[in-house]
């Protein structure tokens, strides 16, 4: 009987501590779930041989879920996790242990279930700080951007129109753990960055800088990189016309270290962006220029394309540099290494676009696009091609759109490689996608 009664009060015990729990935490959802379709003619861009791609068409979906536990003012614990990130009846990933890019879990696990975030919001009185694994890679314009959940410490403080940040950023720990019995000292990627932004009436500028110290190719590659990336970028409204801009320098050194004959590599990396959009209401127009330098293959203690690309998050077409169709359905691949994939590398872009909004859930866009290499890197042409692109998204409901897209892409001559003679295709897509948001 005394049994009994101490287990009562036991239970007692847990049911008041788990009703105060519960009274002083509160939980908030957000998230996305979208399910789409693709059909890509071509699977690759070469003609007349063997690999001659061929069409493919499937579905494919996401469920991303974000939960904020507040655990006092002031105080927040932030988690997001992605699910069921896979191809309908499809083949599924093998298990290994490198995570994908956009995740802190793998390809298999995102097919699953993967947690990528998990930290700490405190609004201090002197600033807020976060803690713990959070995006990454995400600053100024979407040009550039790259985002990736990664462990940091932040720190901000707002005052009045003016903001600064401080950062860094654990990008891979190489240290001896029960894990990676094989560690080294000394041989981590380490991130450290600092940004001000400053804003009055239509117009916001920043500027964001990051010093990396690259140490993972100590072993065996006997060199170590250290660079810094510099980042203004400004946001600005004229009227009806929105305009942003973004430019990225990255200098530094790829350092050997003895014994070693090979010379120091200079590091040199310079990509930019401007883009405008004048919206009219029922229509509107815009545009975009772009540039990401490459390395000349001629100096070799230089490497002018280093350290900067368009970036994952920046899909400025259906086919080129588009992040989403890359991940589904694989690269383009050419002749001689050249293919068409997620980031914008070593080359000039232009943009001409013009929208229409007949009703108000309904927006209607087209684009052509050009682009071309700034280096030849040992092809005979430059030319990555022309694309055109036509999207339509219908807001069913204030939560709930649809969207119906189609891009044919006019195959430059870049993708020939090192042989005039060699014969390469047109490619076209379609997309639809359905995304709820809550």
């Amino acid at each position: 009987m005394k049994r009994f009664w101490v287990f009562l009060l036991a239970l007692g015990m847990i049911a008041v501590f788990s009703g105060v729990s519960s009274a002083q935490v509160t939980m908030k959802n957000s998230g996305e779930f979208y399910a789409g379709g693709m059909y890509l003619d071509k699977t690759s861009v070469r003609k007349g041989v063997i690999d001659e791609g061929s069409s493919t068409a499937f579905y494919f979906q996401r469920l991303r879920v974000r939960t904020d536990f507040t655990i006092a003012p002031g105080l927040t614990l932030t988690t997001r996790f992605d699910a069921m990130e896979r191809s309908w009846g499809s083949a599924r990933s093998a298990a290994v242990t490198a995570v994908a890019t956009d995740s802190a879990g793998t390809v298999a696990e995102n097919e699953n279930i993967a947690f990528d975030w998990a930290y700490i919001t405190y609004k201090s009185p002197i600033g807020v700080f976060d803690v713990g694994y959070m995006n990454d890679g995400s600053t100024g314009t979407i040009f550039g951007n790259s985002y990736a959940p990664t462990p940091r410490i932040k720190y901000a403080y707002v005052y009045g129109p003016a903001k600064i940040a401080l950062a860094y950023t654990k990008v891979q720990e190489n240290s001896y753990t029960r894990i990676n019995t094989a560690g080294v000292a000394d041989g981590d990627n380490d991130k450290y960055g600092i940004q001000g932004e400053y804003k009055w009436k239509d117009v916001k500028v920043g500027l964001n800088v990051n010093y990396y110290r690259y140490a993972s190719t100590r072993q065996p590659s006997n060199f170590l990189r250290k660079y810094f990336l510099f980042t203004p970028y400004v946001f600005a409204k004229f009227g009806p016309v929105s305009m942003q801009a973004e430019m990225n320098y990255a200098t530094g050194k790829q350092e050997y270290e003895l014994p070693s004959l090979n010379p120091d590599i200079d590091l040199q990396g310079i990509s930019g962006w401007v883009d405008a959009t004048a919206d009219f209401g029922m229509v509107y127009v815009g545009g975009s220029v772009a540039y990401v330098s490459g390395d000349d293959g001629g100096t070799l203690t230089k490497n002018e394309g280093f350290g900067v690309n368009g970036g994952r998050d920046w899909n400025p077409c259906l086919i080129m540099w588009n992040y989403e169709r890359t991940n589904w359905a694989g690269n383009l691949q050419g002749y001689n290494g050249t293919n068409q994939d997620t980031a914008m590398a070593n080359g000039w872009f232009f943009q001409a676009r013009a929208g229409v909004k007949p009703i108000a859930p309904l927006d209607i866009m087209a684009s052509v696009s050009y682009a071309r290499a700034e280096k030849p890197n040992a092809v005979l042409n430059r030319d990555y091609g022309f694309e055109v692109d036509l999207t339509a998204t219908y807001k069913i409901t204030s939560n709930l759109s649809y969207m119906l897209g189609a891009g044919y892409l006019f195959t430059g001559d870049y993708y020939k490689g090192t042989n005039e003679f060699n014969q390469i295709d047109d490619d076209f897509m379609v997309i639809n996608k359905l995304t709820l948001t809550f």
